[in-house]
């Protein structure tokens, strides 16, 4: 086993020391990259000139708050206006050297340019997130996921790589040539998706490979839910023998919040690469200290393409505790809470699909689930299909577990969910986002 890093020291050249010193540098960066904007970005210099501001004088807090909140529907406008790439661009495209794209979970992609500098400084965002996570030189890191045009899978590993640590690209192989490569190259980190991490526990399972006494000793995941969901935590801590770090990113802002060695509560965001706001999802305002709101991010570095005041539709609560790292950078207790748009109200109750997730995963007989949301007679209604394990279908051990995860639903969130087993290998399997959550036509 790798000796752990001194985050608290090695942290010192790294993170300022204090909020006033770091609120001073965020204000630098941010009036750096206004000038830069001013005028040559026309999404930025329409957008804020229309509000009476120029962006060469956004250089106070003042001013900052006057800006407009960002939303995903004025980029998904702008690029269906000014395609293939909006009109956010600060330079000429010649100037770009890097193309990466949405996943489109919540609608069509979107296109996003970077240029060598933007890039860079994405590299600096992994080279952070890496030092939170405790990674040595001697590290190995495997990256089981084919290489498309999504950025996260291409700047953890190119971060990586400039640190100088050995890369294994599982690009084109199946979960079974992964392993081995995970196994055969000694490697200590993984970076993947919570629920591939899952996919990559039962293929092992199937293959007879003890991953929990292999040299993995870190589990890197982002992209959706789980990281900080206990019982899939659980799960892939158990299988690998390996501690999870969660990490939280979006190919619109970047990769901007990770948890550290001695943090598992949750989310450290990166502050010296963004702002970051929690607002009341309705009134905009900041919400108290500690309460529940939506995550709002400012990119400080990514001067190519940059968003401001993003609302990221994140519900978050700021960890008001004492860093255990001594960082002064802002902490969100749990992570990733919620997404503001995909709340159900169902009998009065305020659900979010991770909170389903979380409940689901306690079952361990369970190999796959779906969830749909539909209204009926203008009644919203749940339904969950449930895949068991081979073992239990059509056995009475396969009721048995529908009963009990209709009785943990009706206990934890106070309504009835409708539940139904669907046959082995009948619901998709993912390796990359899992889309678990259908939200269907009124019917």
């Amino acid at each position: 086993m790798i000796d752990e890093p001194d985050l608290m020291t090695d942290s010192e050249t790294i993170f300022p020391a204090d909020r006033e010193s770091l609120e001073r540098l965020q204000l630098q960066k941010l009036r750096e990259m206004c000038r830069e904007l001013s005028h040559a970005n026309p999404f930025w210099t329409e957008r804020l000139e229309g509000v009476g501001l120029d962006p060469a004088a956004i250089d106070s807090r003042d001013a900052f708050s006057r800006i407009p909140f960002l939303q995903k529907a004025d980029l998904v406008e702008s690029h269906a206006a000014n395609p293939p790439y909006s009109s956010n661009m600060t330079y000429p495209l010649v100037h770009y050297s890097r193309l990466h794209q949405t996943s489109g979970t919540t609608g069509k992609p979107l296109r996003w340019l970077d240029t060598p500098d933007s890039w860079d400084w994405l590299m600096e965002c992994w080279r952070q997130i890496y030092h939170l996570v405790g990674l040595t030189p001697e590290d190995r890191l495997a990256f089981p996921f084919s290489f498309g045009p999504f950025i996260g899978f291409w700047a953890a590993f190119e971060g990586a790589q400039r640190l100088g640590n050995l890369c294994l690209a599982g690009g084109g192989m199946s979960s079974q040539a992964r392993l081995r490569m995970i196994l055969d190259n000694d490697a200590t980190f993984v970076c993947c998706t919570p629920t591939y991490a899952l996919r990559l526990a039962v293929v092992a399972e199937e293959e007879g490979l003890n991953m929990a006494d292999s040299s993995v000793r870190g589990i890197i995941v982002a992209g959706e839910p789980g990281g900080n969901i206990p019982a899939i935590r659980q799960q892939i801590e158990s299988a690998f023998g390996a501690r999870v770090f969660d990490h939280w990113g979006m190919t619109e802002i970047g990769s901007l919040g990770v948890e550290s060695v001695n943090y598992a509560d949750g989310l450290y965001l990166l502050e010296t690469e963004c702002i970051a706001e929690i607002t009341d999802p309705e009134s905009g305002q900041p919400v108290e200290a500690g309460e529940t709101g939506e995550l709002v991010i400012t990119n400080l570095g990514r001067w190519g393409s940059p968003v401001i005041r993003y609302r990221t539709g994140d519900l978050v609560r700021e960890d008001l505790t004492e860093s255990p790292d001594g960082l002064c950078l802002k902490r969100l207790r749990g992570g990733v809470l919620g997404r503001a748009d995909d709340m159900m109200t169902i009998r009065g109750n305020n659900v979010f699909p991770s909170s389903i997730d979380a409940i689901v995963r306690e079952f361990d007989r369970v190999a796959e689930y779906r969830m749909h949301f539909t209204t009926r007679r203008e009644m919203n209604h749940l339904k969950i299909e449930i895949e068991p394990l081979a073992s239990l279908a059509g056995t009475d051990a396969e009721q048995e577990l529908l009963t009990d995860i209709n009785r943990a639903i009706k206990d934890r969130m106070n309504f009835q969910a409708e539940i139904v087993a669907v046959p082995v290998d009948s619901l998709p399997r993912f390796e990359l986002k899992g889309r678990r959550f259908v939200r269907d036509s009124e019917r």
